[in-house]
């Protein structure tokens, strides 16, 4: 369970600190015969920083609380 708190502490730290994932890619924006002219698109997959806040507190929730020991 730590490890699973580690790893979702630190998505929410990231989530908040970079707001979201950006990406690139090449698309066409003129196609004529024997000519092509292409321009890189940026994108962005955006976070809503209240998922970042929810993520950080689980994950240290996952720390904090112990765990209950099966007998």
């Amino acid at each position: 369970m730590k490890t699973l708190g580690f790893v979702v502490v630190a998505f929410g730290a990231l989530a908040l600190i970079f707001g979201g994932i950006g990406y690139g890619r090449e698309g066409s924006v003129l196609d004529v015969a024997p000519f092509k002219a292409t321009a890189p698109e940026r994108k962005s997959l955006p976070f809503s920083p209240i998922v970042g806040g929810i993520a950080l507190l689980g994950g240290v929730l996952l720390l904090v609380v112990p765990r209950k020991r099966l007998a």
